[in-house]
Parts: C-alpha cells; structure tokens; sequence
C-alpha cells in the first residue's frame, strides 16, 4: 500500500462578532487542512496550526517526500520530511506542515490497521477526557465585564466544570475582569488565565499576586516564549502553577523550556509542534521532568480529536490511587469551520468529551462544505 496523494486546502469564513485577545483581533477563522489518499482510495485528515496560506504553501513544499511511501511507516515519513526541513526550519510553519501532514497520516493507519489513534498510540487510559471551555475573548461589546460573566455562567450551565479566560490587556483591568468571573461561576468551577505573552515580568508577577486569592488552576503564557528566564523566575515566585508551550516547536524546543524548569504545565498544539509523532515524544520528555502536558488545541474537530486521543493515552504524574483527569482545550470561541466543515460535532456532558471509538481519528469533513469555504488560488 503507497501514498499517492497529498491534498491541501485552506478554509475560510468570516465570524459574525469579531474578537481579540492580548496580541490581534479575529474577524475571520482560516485553516489549512490536509487529505493523505492511499493507492485503495483510503484517506486520513490532518491539521495545521498557524496562518492557514503559508502552512498550505510548506505542505505542498513537503507533499512529493510523502507520496510513494507507506501510510503504515508513520514515523519514518514523519523523520524524512523533518530532515528536509532542519536547515531552515527548526520552529514556525513548516513544522506546522509536518504536523498536518503526520495527523493525516495517523489518521490513515489507524483506518488502515483499524483502530483508533489513541489504541495506536499506546492505548486508552480512559474512555472520556475532561475539557475546558475556553472563550471570555475581548470584544467590542458596551459592557465587557457584563458579556464576559453571561459567557462564563453560559459554560458552566452548558456543564464544563473548567473554564480559561483570556487576560493580557492591562493588570488592573484584568484583575477585575477575573474577579467578576470567578464571583459569577462560584467556587466549583475551575478557572485558568491566559495572557498569550502580553505581560513583562513584572506585570506577570503582579498579576499573579493579586489573583492568588481567585483559586487559579494555571497562568498560561504569561510573558513572551522566548523569554525562558522570565518564565523560570515567574514560576519560582508566583503561587499559580505556570503554563506554556503553544507557541514551541519540536522536541527540542521543549527541552529548553522544560530542562529551564519554566513551566509546571507543557501545552504542546500538536497541529503545529511537530503532529502526534513529536507531541507524543514531547509528553515522555515532560514525564522525565516531571511536569505534565495539556494540549493546546484551537481548530476544527481534526485538531480536537487528535487531543481528544492523546490525553485519553496520557499518564498523570506523579501517579497515586486517587488520580487526578488530565484537561484537554475546547475552544468555543466563534468558529464556523469547526461547527459546520467536521463532524461529529463533540458535545460535552458532565465536563467530559467522549473519545471517539472509529478506526483513526474519528472525524470526517463534510466535502460540499469544503468545497463552499475553501478559498480559491
């Protein structure tokens, strides 16, 4: 059995609210996608993480070393694209191409072999993985504080029992804005904050202090990514467990930032680390140092099922009777690509997501509506 085909497509479709966090505003949702076709007509859909355009350009770049090759060689496919690649491209988007393409790929043995990824992967651990709603972007609204705290009682009544709110604006309106939130959905609720590297140092640091009393779950991002010795000195004076990682690439740039001890949460994306080969290479290294992975994950239900298979196959440290669930992200910002191009739409009960039990992935997309949104050459 051989590869012959590598198809890459780029969707798009305008959002009816625009919303920004710390660094841009959204007024559209683009993605590329990736289809790997084997010689008997079996396919796989993959994801890139990252500006949708220029992924597709370094897919395309890549397609001709994956045809030909065997869909069950997964990792070996995955090493001679990373090869090629290593001159000048050891971060950034074309590593975000490699990632898609490989999530196709694990897609396509997993219905080859016919199993699912996560049983591929070393099997299941649990049947159900725990997710958190993230949204409370920023937007244009007459009364922020009012919106963000309707949205956050919106997630708890939909039964997510954690919830990420984003931050990064300034310490003193984002400390109202976290207060108000956390009042708004009580004790029981899980709460994370996420800065996407808008703070310095000393922001990070204040912010951290004043919020201490909110019970938060972790600070993500708090400073830029290149900035591992601000996120080693945040993390050994701020009381909340530090999170970051969306925006390395590969494992090794994950040995810098955990062998850094910057991070007690690594939050690979495995669209844009390096896929399901590298992620699940990045999650042994955190084991080794001890600090556990929630995926970072902001697509369509390609990129969520890959998560939802990944955590479903992770080990919890530091292990005992009474573990705790590992979290998986469930972006419900606005994103009509992920509620209309793939299905199964995911429905959450209880907090909890089921993993999908289909050969591969699980996820397929509705090819009239590829056809509808994807944007023309």
């Amino acid at each position: 059995m051989k590869i012959v085909r590598i198809e890459s497509y780029v969707a798009e479709q305008k959002v009816d609210t625009p919303f920004s966090f710390s660094q841009f505003e959204f007024q559209t949702r683009q993605v590329c996608l990736v289809k790997a076709v084997a010689e008997d007509g079996s396919y796989g859909w993959g994801e890139g993480y990252g500006p949708a355009t220029v992924v597709r350009a370094g897919v395309d770049f890549l397609a001709p070393l994956v045809c030909g090759e065997d869909p069950l060689h997964v990792e070996a496919i995955w090493n001679k694209m990373r090869l090629r690649a290593l001159d000048y491209a050891r971060r950034g988007v074309l590593v975000a191409a490699i990632s898609a393409i490989d999530i196709a790929l694990w897609d396509l043995r997993g219905k080859l072999l016919g199993q699912p990824v996560s049983v591929l992967l070393g099997g299941r651990r649990r049947e159900r993985v725990k997710v958190y709603a993230t949204g409370l972007y920023f937007t244009a609204a007459d009364d922020l504080v009012g919106k963000l705290v309707e949205e956050a009682k919106g997630y708890a009544a939909q039964g997510f029992r954690a919830i990420k709110m984003k931050v990064g604006l300034d310490v003193a309106t984002d400390v109202k804005h976290a207060r108000a939130v956390r009042q708004a959905i009580g004790a029981d609720v899980e709460l994370m904050v996420d800065a996407n590297h808008g703070y310095s140092l000393s922001e990070a640091l204040s912010f951290a202090r004043r919020i201490e009393e909110l019970d938060i779950s972790f600070f993500e991002e708090p400073v830029s990514p290149e900035d591992y010795q601000g996120y080693r000195e945040l993390r050994e004076r701020a009381t909340i467990p530090i999170a970051g990682g969306e925006c390395e690439y590969l494992l090794e740039g994950f040995r810098q930032l955990l062998s850094g001890r910057c991070v007690d949460i690594a939050q690979p994306d495995i669209c844009a680390a390096g896929g399901l080969s590298e992620v699940k290479r990045i999650v042994a290294l955190a084991r080794a140092h001890h600090v556990n992975v929630i995926p970072h994950s902001w697509g369509t239900g390609i990129a969520f099922a890959a998560g939802l298979h990944l955590v479903s196959a992770l080990d919890v440290l530091p292990g005992r009777m009474r573990m705790p669930e590992p979290l998986l992200e469930m972006d419900r910002s606005e994103n009509p690509l992920r509620d209309n191009l793939t299905a199964p739409v995911f429905q959450v009960e209880d907090g909890k997501v089921d993993v999908p039990s289909a050969p591969g992935l699980g996820v397929d997309v509705d090819p009239d509506m590829l056809a509808e949104l994807t944007v023309s050459d």
